[in-house]
């Protein structure tokens, strides 16, 4: 197997920054996920390095900001250190990460037998998960790793039920200090049969490219356009360690996850 990863990096950070405490992101000038600090290295370079020293990797593509301004900055910050890391780094997408991979698409090697897309903000990755992916993408099209579910699942209505200055009260008699929106139930859903998906998803190179030729790339994720094309996907055994970063809170638990601290800052005498 000769094998090229893709990691879409060109998000936002949104989700990120609304539930982070940083009072620059309250200011209008967000961080990025990818750039929080993971033991002296960045989130995007842990995840890089999942995959830069194995010997059926060959080739890393790395889809960043779209526009050309957010594009340069993140190449100036980043593109020394991870050519270092035998990564390529490519504009990505500019509203959807089906146009990060798209992008990302076009820069795969001809000798690539297979294609194995990971989330930028997923640096937890144990080897082992890796090595279960990569070693059943050798029998099957297109495989995929999840965790069976074990919380209830509820359907709820699509808008909050209350108004604004309820769900204001509420918070207030809490003492809490952001807004929680209400939801009404809909229906519980039967939880049997159903996991959790993560990432990296590896695809035999012909059926992904297959799947990006469709008309209609909308999906949650790669395997769901090879769902679409009505070919199988398989699911081996994910890890519920290996969580992927969304919002700011759950970057602690990342960080204890993967037995590392915040970096400390240099005391400010020696800073100069």
């Amino acid at each position: 197997m000769r094998i090229s990863v893709i990691i879409p990096a060109a998000g936002s950070s949104s989700r990120f920054n609304a539930g982070s405490d940083d009072p620059l992101a309250a200011l209008g000038a967000p961080r990025s996920k990818l750039d929080e600090d993971l033991g002296g290295k960045t989130v995007l370079q842990r995840t890089i390095e999942l995959f830069n020293t194995r010997d059926d990797v060959h080739q890393i593509i790395v889809a960043g900001p779209h526009d050309n301004q957010n594009f340069a900055k993140f190449k100036a910050h980043h593109g020394d250190r991870f050519s270092l890391l035998g990564a390529t780094l490519v504009r990505g997408g500019k509203d959807h990460r089906y146009e990060s991979v798209q992008a990302a698409l076009a820069l795969v090697d001809e000798s690539a037998t297979h294609i194995a897309i990971h989330d930028a903000a997923r640096p937890a990755t144990k080897h082992e998960l890796i090595d279960r992916i990569f070693h059943a993408a050798k029998n099957h099209l297109a495989v995929i790793p999840g965790v069976p579910l074990s919380d209830t699942l509820k359907r709820t209505k699509p808008d909050p039920i209350g108004d604004a200055g309820e769900v204001d009260q509420v918070a207030a008699i809490l003492g809490a200090e952001s807004k929680s929106p209400m939801y009404a139930v809909d229906q519980t859903l039967d939880r049997a049969n159903l996991f959790a998906i993560q990432t990296p998803q590896v695809f035999e190179r012909e059926i992904l490219l297959r799947a990006y030729a469709q008309d209609d790339l909308s999906s949650t994720d790669d395997a769901g356009l090879i769902e679409r094309l009505g070919e199988q996907v398989v699911i081996v055994q994910g890890d519920p360690t290996n969580i992927k970063l969304t919002y700011a809170n759950e970057l602690p638990l990342l960080r204890a996850i993967m037995g590392v601290k915040k970096t400390a800052p240099r005391p400010t005498h020696k800073r100069f």
